[in-house]
Formats: structure tokens, sequence, C-alpha cells
């Protein structure tokens, strides 16, 4: 089961983690065995998933929703992750045919996880399109007679089940069109053009890696017999960039800010909340104080280095990260005010007169003269 782990400062992951994961799709999932593909990458790595799947060919979320074994399989225990992969053309069709046969079946099957389990977390597998477009249905909406428009289209549906839903998604997709783009010698397809080859398999474990695990799957160990170390590392690389490059834009479960330090007249800190996916946050300043604001200022009281955490959480509270970052504050004490100075004499760095120099008179903020040496240039 999913442990509680609080992420502090980009830490690139070095805990291991072990999650039950659940695989509802088809035989985009159990050709080249998935499910198994995504354990050894993962236990290459030093973590582990438990899984079980509900993949019978062809099955659409419709169909999900209704047949029993997927229903038992939601039931059966506490999951952390449910995969949800739909029918490979549906979900690229139209707005209004998805909005009418696929999105009212994706919530049904999000009623019953979270029904089961407030804790477990719905993930949609954003699928690929095929590799010359979808030819079946070319004629009867264009957008899909290629590759990029099917892909496309799938980007927009899946993006819009995961918002929609408060779930995950995870961008295999885009990772496959990234692949291709920058290099077609690596064929992801099967002969019917539709199904993933074993290296697509390796690209989608991967990508699912990443989006689970929240880390970096270069360096895995783990590759199909008969892949190339190179080939490997490449799409290995693919998922890394797509993925952890962009985790706000799958709605990845992820906390992150910035700031930005004003000194008007005191030091004013203004944060911005970058986290993705959460129910409740806190700010914790470092001086003792907190907020609950998602864009909170702050300012404080003393200089000093304070660290700043901002933890979130999502699912019931099932769900932790934190972030902190460490910020120096610095109070200027005397300012120049530039009104008030006065030319004393004119010297040099010896206290002769020079033409070259001079000394100014100046008042800081309490009123006490001080001295500043010029040069005239």
């Amino acid at each position: 089961m999913r442990k509680i782990v609080s992420l502090l400062l980009i830490p690139i992951f070095s805990v291991a983690q072990t999650y039950d994961v659940l695989f509802i799709g088809n035989s985009y999932i159990y050709y080249n065995d998935l499910p198994i593909m995504l354990d050894d990458l993962a236990n290459s790595l030093g973590d582990d998933i438990n899984f079980e799947q509900s993949t019978p060919g062809g099955e659409t979320l419709q169909g999900h929703s209704t047949y029993p074994l997927t229903i038992n399989k939601i039931n059966q225990t506490n999951w952390d992750y449910v995969i949800l992969q739909g029918q490979s053309q549906r979900s690229a069709l139209s707005p209004a045919y998805v909005s009418t046969n696929v999105t009212p079946f994706a919530q049904q099957l999000v009623n019953m996880i979270e029904s089961n389990s407030s804790c477990s977390e719905p993930l949609f597998f954003m699928t690929w399109g095929r590799k010359y477009g979808d030819q079946s249905y070319c004629s009867f909406y264009p957008p899909v007679c290629t590759f990029d428009g099917m892909q496309a289209r799938l980007r927009d549906s899946y993006l819009n089940y995961g918002f929609n839903n408060s779930a995950t998604i995870s961008p295999v997709g885009i990772a496959w069109k990234r692949s291709m783009n920058q290099n077609s010698t690596i064929n992801l397809y099967r002969n019917d053009n539709s199904h993933p080859s074993e290296r697509g398999t390796y690209l989608t474990a991967c990508t699912f890696y990443a989006t689970i695990f929240k880390k970096s799957p270069i360096g895995a160990s783990f590759k199909p017999a008969g892949m190339s170390q190179s080939a490997a590392t490449f799409l290995q690389t693919i998922a890394h960039e797509v993925v952890l490059d962009s985790l706000a834009t799958w709605n990845i479960f992820n906390a992150d800010f910035e700031y930005t330090i004003v000194n008007t007249p005191s030091p004013t800190i203004y944060f911005n909340n970058l986290s993705s996916n959460y129910e409740n946050l806190i700010w914790s300043f470092g001086d003792g104080t907190t907020s609950t604001s998602s864009n909170p200022t702050h300012q404080y009281s003393s200089p000093g280095n304070y660290t700043v955490t901002l933890t979130i959480y999502n699912n019931s509270g099932c769900l932790v990260d934190s972030i902190s970052q460490n910020i120096d504050i610095i109070f200027t004490n005397i300012n120049e005010i530039h009104q008030n100075q006065e030319v004393l004499i004119e010297s040099d760095l010896l206290g002769r007169k020079n033409a070259n120099s001079k000394i100014i008179l100046m008042l800081d903020e309490k009123g006490i003269k001080t001295k500043k040496i010029q040069l005239i240039d």
C-alpha cells in the first residue's frame, strides 16, 4: 500500500515506494504485459507495484462500468491507483460524441473507485493515435485522418477526464508523439499500426513509472531482451521529459511554489503556489506563523534565514506532499536620503583639496550624520 511521503525541496525522490495498482482497459494494456513490464521497471529502480487487471479485448469505459469483473476488482482492496484506459478510437472522436458516449462512464467509474476508497487515485491512461490516423472514421470525422489530428483529440479528451474528475493523467500518447518526432527509427507499433510493439509498451511503462512514482526512469537497468541500451535510454528520457517537466499539465499531485521579495520598506514576500491536484494546503513560514491561503503574502519582523514549507493534501488527507525553500531576509538599516546631502569640502583621500573628489554629508533614518567620499568623473 501507498505510504505517506513528504518530499522536501525537489528531492530527486530517493525513497523506495510500493503501490497497489489496478489496470482497467483492454488490449493496449495486455499486449506485451504492460503491468508486468512496469513492475520489472520499478523493481530495477528499487520500487514496486502490486497489481491486478481487468482488460478484455476492445472493452470501452461504458462496458467496464457494468462489467462484473471490473466492479469486483475495484472493490477488491483500497487501491493506491486505478488506471482507466478507454477504447482507442472513441476518445478521439468529436467532442459531442465523447461527451455523450465516453465522459459519463468515465465519471461513473471514478465514482465507483472513490466509493470503494477515498484514498484511491483514479489515473487516466492517455492513449496514442494510430500510426496513420483512424481510416475507419476518417470520412465521418476528418480530424482523425492523421496521427497528429487523432492524438490532439485524445489529448483534449483525456485532459478533460482528468481535470473534471480531479484525477491524474498519464500522458502516454504525448510521449509516443515526442518519441516519433525525435527518432522515427524506433517503431512503437505492431504491424496493425494500432497496438504497441514491445518498444511501445516499454515507453508506456516508463511514462507510467514517472507518473505514479514522480521519479525519473532514466538509469533503469530493466529493458526487454533484444532492446539496445541506447534505445532504452532514449525512451526513458522521453518519458522523463514529458512527465516530470510538466506535472501540473497532467494534473499530477505535486507541491511546488515560487516567491518574490519586494523591499518596500521592509521585505515583503509574495508566494505563488504552483501545486497541482490537491484539496488542502498549509504554509509554514519558519518564524512560527502559518497560512492556509493559496497565494499568501508574508512579512518577517527580523532578518535571518527562514525555511518556508508548503504542504498539500489530497484524497481525504491520504496523499501528503511538501516542498521547502530557504529564504534570506535582510533589512537595510541605513537608507541614503538624497535631498539631505550637503557638500562639506572638496578633497582627496588624504584630506587635501582636490577638484576630483568631495566629501558628502548624509543623514540616515535616525538623523545621524555620515560621510562619504565621492570621486568626480
